[in-house]
């Protein structure tokens, strides 16, 4: 059976680096940390204090952007015409939040979802996964129980989706899942979290930019 194909790591990471907010982003911090790598080395004092002052601002708010991401791990929607697997999972919150913060929200409030704490229990024997899913609707009833079915990709774990009609068997062996003989769950990871990428890519341009600027004599 032909897997369907996955987008190369490289590519991916330099189509979302050239997005438009990205984009500002890492210039705006590049600007900072070159500003502060020029000042220490060469002065004069007003352009150290510049940056100094507006990379503890950008420092502290990449800070609370990873702050603010989805606790376990936000779950993706499934591929089209990707793998999909049934799978039994343990449900360990429910709680309303907002689509833009996810912060708790008023479950009644049009910008709320639902964000569903779950332990996914991988049916070939991998090892369980803890991960947020979200869905405007508590399809499986799911404020009132402690067991879930979900739909994941087995090639790319975090995409998981709750199916509002799980099969019946499935959801027999959800509901006789022993939490306690689980082993310990890890998070799915999808690589760096929120404002890293920022970061990194700033720190790079910054230092090439603050020794070009010195090595040819374009400091003020």
């Amino acid at each position: 059976m032909n897997r369907p194909a996955r987008e190369p790591g490289a590519f991916s990471f330099v189509r979302r680096l050239f997005a438009p907010h990205l984009l500002v982003a890492t210039l705006v911090v590049t600007a900072s940390f070159t500003a502060l790598g020029v000042g220490v080395i060469e002065g004069p004092r007003w352009l150290l204090m510049a940056g100094l002052t507006s990379s503890a601002l950008l420092l502290t708010l990449l800070g609370a952007v990873g702050e603010s991401a989805p606790e376990g791990g936000a779950a993706m929607a499934l591929r089209s015409g990707g793998p999909r697997v049934f799978a039994p999972a343990v449900v360990h919150s429910v709680r309303a939040v907002d689509t833009a913060t996810g912060r708790t929200a008023d479950p009644q409030s049009q910008s709320s979802v639902f964000a569903f704490q779950l332990t996914v229990v991988p049916p070939d024997g991998s090892r369980p996964y803890r991960i947020q899913v979200r869905h405007p609707l508590d399809v499986q009833g799911l404020l009132h129980r402690t067991r879930a079915v979900v739909e994941y990709d087995p090639l790319q774990p975090w995409r998981v989706v709750l199916p509002p009609y799980p099969p019946t068997p499935w959801l027999v062996r959800a509901n006789n899942l022993d939490a306690e003989t689980l082993t310990a769950p890890e998070l799915v990871r999808r690589g760096l979290p929120p404002g890293s990428q920022i970061l990194t890519t700033a720190v790079l341009l910054a230092t090439a930019a603050t020794t070009t600027l010195i090595n040819q004599g374009l400091t003020p």
